[in-house]
């Protein structure tokens, strides 16, 4: 990208002094219109429920090949209701809801009841499939959400912030999908709900914003494309092996500050 602005330069070492205070252990990928800051970018993570978004991408891609119908009412039943957030595990014995509807919930209220559903009607090979072309180094598939067995026993979803950028950019500017189709996920991560993190200082007012945020206990992840006056920036921020889960949290907020510092700047 060549050479950097001053208040590029100014952003960067701001960044890095926040890291360098050593709130856990943190990754992250921040692209601007001039340069990419990245730290650790490519150092695979629990993925948390960053791993929602090649499920929603796949959602889209099945979607335009006419694989997916997203009207197709999806029975949700007792046994498959999952907790953690969500709303689908709250609802009646039993209800149905479309493939956008699961698709929309898994991002909105990064249901995870929604997030299973969606795999057992995709596959986990097709999603990583998915991750795979769009160059993704990191991320897998290996588990349903909320499947503590799973974990217990060594097994669960990845990914670097690298991957995570990839997979926002992909989500706004990538030509495997329709315009339609992008135009959609990104109204969808528009309406999270989820803001508390790297959005929480932005001025929405006059910033566009969209983002998918992750957590477990000791993780706090969140990826977000912030866009103002013609300048898009996608950033990723992975953090784990945290002991305090507010210390993480207030990492992404200073972050996103930053970010809202710069654009606004």
């Amino acid at each position: 990208m060549g050479s950097i602005s001053k208040k590029t330069s100014i952003l960067e070492q701001k960044i890095y002094r926040l890291i360098k205070e050593n709130h856990g252990r943190v990754s992250l990928s921040i692209e601007l219109s001039d340069h990419v800051i990245n730290h650790h970018s490519e150092q695979p993570y629990s993925a948390a429920s960053l791993i929602k978004l090649p499920i929603l991408l796949e959602g889209f891609r099945q979607i335009q090949e006419g694989k997916l119908d997203p009207d197709e009412a999806i029975s949700v039943s007792q046994v498959e209701k999952v907790g953690g957030a969500g709303v689908l595990s709250h609802l009646s014995i039993r209800s149905e809801v479309t493939i956008l509807d699961l698709l929309t919930l898994m991002i909105l209220v990064s249901d995870n009841t929604a997030a299973n559903l969606l795999i057992d009607r995709m596959g986990i090979i097709s999603i990583n499939d998915l991750c795979k072309r769009l160059g993704l180094k990191e991320t897998q598939l290996n588990r349903k959400l909320m499947d503590f067995k799973a974990l217990q026993s060594g097994i669960d979803n990845h990914i670097s912030a690298f991957d995570a950028r990839t997979c926002i950019k992909a989500i706004d500017k990538d030509e495997m999908f329709h315009a339609h189709s992008r135009e959609s996920m990104l109204r969808i991560l528009h309406n999270q709900q989820f803001c508390h993190k790297l959005p929480a200082k932005i001025n929405r007012d006059l910033i566009f914003s969209a983002n998918k945020t992750g957590e477990l206990p000791g993780v706090e992840h969140d990826c977000a494309i912030f866009r103002y006056k013609g300048e898009t920036i996608y950033a990723a921020v992975l953090i784990d092996e945290l002991t305090d889960q507010t210390a993480g949290s207030e990492v992404l907020v200073r972050i996103g500050s930053f970010l809202n510092a710069y654009m606004e700047g």
